[in-house]
């Protein structure tokens, strides 16, 4: 794992990260050939049907290689070393439009060490992933007989490979020549390669691999109807009793201020407006809510951002360039990140702002690189393809020290010194008011556990979505869908966490800082409790490895939605309590 090649990979990889968005491919670079040039089968990864993230080395199975042994370049991205593809060359010959009969390429000695590898394999469904022109293949390593005493490999790979022009554009492989596994037998391995014409686009050649049916389902339609619907009802909900209520508020409040002293003293003096000299005090913990805010503005901004190229490229045509985009954008914008978490810093009197600045540029890379840490020993402990090479992770580390760090210094300066003065409408009062007792439901651990369900709710079916298409094996290409779900879940986070913050004012409790911020990232506990559910009745996932890897990058999923929904929804209820209070009379 340690190897100087893995060095060489990992500076390829962060060069070509900081230096492009777009992966490199393999022996392909421009996608075109010349009659008999050389097209390059790569052999990437085995492992079993149901546990998608737990491969392996395609020769760690006992399989042989073709004679060809000379290749002519290949470079890994840092999104494919993360995600453990494992290219390796097959050996066979394959030349553009140069057909091959069936032809054997090697010849496994079938020792009981093998038979046993490839029965274990066979019993738990293995199959494997092979490469060509950057189009996937897959096939499966071989079957059993109806009683399973019995156990068949296939030695046949029957490629059939179509051409538009001077392009590949389309790869089918099937599998034959099922053999019996019998120890101290040779078993010989065939191909044949047979090329044909196709009227397949270049552009459209990965649309066999989507799933409209499944994608764009009417269940997918209603269901962001459904959400739509929700946030109409919710913003007019919102609107229609904030507004009367606010109108009412603003009325009862203008008439005490005509009352003289005696008549204001024996009146019944209540509701939001008496927490004015508190309602902008400092939250608690002002350092870790600064940059729990300045995360969850950034991991909006990367959400966004991402959703929209994926929309303009087809992200999914390049192997890891989903995750290298996505590393790509959080890095450059980390001034977000500093200019939100420092500024809201600034403002609340903190002094320790080098502090801030670097809890708020670590804290989201510190929880994904530990989480990936603690797995990556299962993973090395299993010998699997997602192990992280070392040199992978010091790439990581660069880029946070030497990319990351610097940007947020930027965006925090910036901050301090553009928006950081304390510009509230009301003045602090130099003691803190009590708070004053109130009924159970407005108590903000209630509030907290309440705030997220809309939100949930509006987002649950595409939950299911995106998890299908990472967990199994869908491409998740409705980035339309995304967009139109993380706009809705925003627009519902901001409604509920203003009506939970005006009930929490009005029972004169002013500590709607953290109760605006809980409340809306509620909503990932809810998507947590969604992936047990999912796990257990959607998926037959089993091991350590596949469970470990599930629960804990579900855990980094749901803890950054959460980040976010929070910092949205502090952002949003911050604008309403300073919109209130400014259009009030204060003594």
């Amino acid at each position: 794992i340690m190897g100087s090649s893995r060095w060489k990979v990992a500076a390829v990889a962060f060069l070509a990260l900081v230096g492009s968005l777009s992966p490199a491919a393999a022996d392909e670079h421009d996608h075109t050939y010349t009659d008999k040039e050389e097209v390059v089968l790569w052999m990437n990864t085995v492992g079993p049907y149901h546990n998608r993230q737990e491969t392996y080395k395609y020769f760690s199975l006992p399989f042989c290689a073709g004679s060809k042994k000379t290749i002519s370049h290949y470079h890994e991205t840092l999104g494919e070393a993360l995600q453990g593809v494992e290219l390796e060359f097959s050996g066979l010959d394959i030349r553009f439009k140069d057909e091959v009969m069936q032809t054997t390429y090697c010849e496994i000695d079938l020792d009981k060490a093998k038979r046993d590898a490839f029965v274990y394999a066979i019993k738990n469904h293995y199959w494997y992933q092979m490469y060509i022109d950057d189009l996937p293949i897959w096939g499966i390593v071989g079957e059993a007989d109806e009683n399973g005493e019995d156990h068949y490999l296939w030695t046949y790979k029957k490629l059939e490979i179509g051409f538009n022009g001077n392009r590949i554009v389309d790869v089918n492989l099937t599998s034959e020549g099922k053999v019996r596994l019998v120890p101290n037998t040779r078993i010989s391995m065939s191909y044949s390669v047979k090329w044909k014409k196709s009227d397949v686009k270049f552009e459209d050649r990965f649309d066999k691999y989507l799933d409209p049916s499944f994608f764009q389902h009417r269940i997918h339609w209603f269901s962001i109807f459904n959400s739509f619907m929700m946030v109409i009802f919710l913003v007019g909900l919102v609107s229609m009793i904030l507004m009367r209520t606010l109108r009412k508020d603003y009325a009862r409040y203008s008439k005490e201020e005509e009352m003289d002293d005696m008549d204001r003293d024996l009146g019944d003096e209540y509701g939001w407006k008496q927490v004015h000299g508190d309602v902008f005090r400092p939250s608690s913990h002002p350092l870790i809510f600064s940059s729990l805010i300045g995360s969850g503005c950034q991991i909006f901004s990367v959400s966004l951002i991402v959703i929209i190229v994926a929309m303009v490229e087809d992200l999914y045509t390049e192997r890891g360039s989903m995750l290298s985009t996505a590393i790509f954008v959080y890095a450059a914008t980390s001034p977000v990140n500093g200019y939100f978490g420092g500024s809201l810093y600034a403002k609340q009197g903190g002094r320790r702002w080098i502090k801030q600045m670097f809890i708020g540029a670590f804290m989201i890379p510190a929880m994904v690189c530990g989480t990936a840490f603690f797995i990556n020993f299962i993973a090395i402990y299993y010998h699997a393809s997602r192990a992280i090479p070392f040199g992978t992770m010091v790439a990581v580390c660069c880029i946070c020290f030497f990319v990351i760090l610097p940007l947020n210094l930027v965006g925090t300066i910036l901050g301090r010194n553009l928006s950081g003065q304390p510009n509230f409408p009301c003045r602090v009062n130099a003691v803190p008011r009590p708070i004053p007792e109130k009924k159970w439901f407005m108590e903000p651990a209630v509030i907290v556990c309440l705030g997220g369900i809309l939100p949930f709710g509006s987002i649950f079916i595409e939950m299911y979505f995106i998890f299908t298409s990472f967990w199994a094996y869908k491409i998740y290409y409705v980035y339309g869908f995304m967009m139109l779900v993380l706009v809705i879940l925003c627009i519902v986070t901001v409604c509920v966490t203003i009506v939970c913050t005006y009930f929490l004012l009005n029972a004169e409790d002013y500590r709607w800082q953290w109760t605006s911020f809980l409340s809306a990232a509620s909503t990932a506990v809810y998507v947590y409790m969604y992936s047990f559910y999912y796990y257990f009745f959607k998926t037959k996932m089993y091991g350590l490895f596949q469970t470990s890897f599930y629960f804990g990058y579900m855990a980094v999923f749901s803890t950054a939605l959460g980040i976010m929904c929070g910092a949205v929804g502090y952002m949003g209820t911050s604008a309403f309590v300073r919109k209130i209070y400014t259009n009030v009379k204060i003594d």
